[in-house]
């Protein structure tokens, strides 16, 4: 069983490299589900229902977000109504959406949750707690289970990994936009990479324009972020689990750029 995920995608050049290469991925690895973390797809910040329906379209078949879920108050209108968007499982009770889906492939499914984590972001619900909980609810129904934790810090993520480890089939982070190398196997069958990286701006820092950044950096005034323009990046992984157990057998990192050229 194969997972394909793409990382944080960054505004319209994000939104194009899915558009482009998220069918070729799919042709080229044979995924049985395609996951794609769109909480920055629009202008850098938040999602739209024609974005989320963008993505379904290349191949996706769930939809993650993090800390950015609310900034585009579109949002609100529809994802209650949205299948197969999710948002952080841990936001505060009463928050629309959910933060976990099942999606069947052939005679099977796989439970996709998303959290987020609580150092350095805003203070919501114990995402290991609400770990625990979604964790139990869909051992009930299948062993696999792929976890998306949208945290700042290092080492939270790393914690989530090794407290999931055996429970769970894949945990991989996303937010900090700079895909880690390292990914592994846990000791007890959890695949595990600290950040997947972002798919968009390839030029910019973290997919905003440089200049802006810098000029923040330079002189500590606020300046209003946007997306950079010019070429562009996919960062993503696959994942292969054992269809016996859901335990991971294999992870390994996707990167899509100028300097990594795509052979289909």
């Amino acid at each position: 069983m194969k997972i394909l995920f793409i990382g944080d995608v960054v505004g319209s050049p994000g939104r194009d490299m899915v558009k482009e290469y998220v069918p070729k991925l799919r042709n080229k690895y044979k995924p049985d589900v395609t996951i794609v973390n769109g909480e920055n797809a629009a202008g850098g910040k938040g999602i739209t229902e024609k974005i989320y329906q963008g993505f379904l379209e290349a191949g996706a078949q769930v939809i993650t977000l993090g800390n950015h879920s609310w900034d585009n108050r579109e949002i609100f209108d529809f994802i209650d109504d949205a299948k197969y968007l999710i948002r952080p499982a841990n936001f505060p009770e009463g928050n629309p959406g959910k933060g976990i889906v099942y999606v069947p492939f052939g005679s099977k499914e796989i439970a996709i949750i998303n959290l987020q984590g609580r150092a350095f972001l805003p203070p919501i619900d114990c995402p290991f707690l609400k770990a625990d909980e979604l964790v139990k609810e869909a051992k009930k129904r299948t062993p696999y289970i792929f976890v998306d934790f949208h945290g700042e810090a290092t080492s939270e993520k790393q914690a989530i990994g090794w407290y999931l480890d055996g429970r769970v089939s894949a945990v991989v982070g996303t937010h900090t936009h700079v895909q880690t190398n390292d990914n592994r196997i846990l000791p007890d069958g959890t695949a595990y990479i600290t950040d997947v990286g972002m798919t968009g701006p390839y030029d910019g820092i973290l997919g905003m324009d440089r200049e802006v950044v810098l000029k923040r950096f330079l002189t500590a005034l606020p300046v209003r972020f946007e997306v950079s323009k010019g070429r562009t990046q996919l960062n993503g992984v696959i994942i292969e689990l054992d269809k016996k157990d859901g335990k991971a057998k294999s992870i390994n990192p996707i990167i899509i750029n100028d300097d990594h050229i795509f052979f289909e």
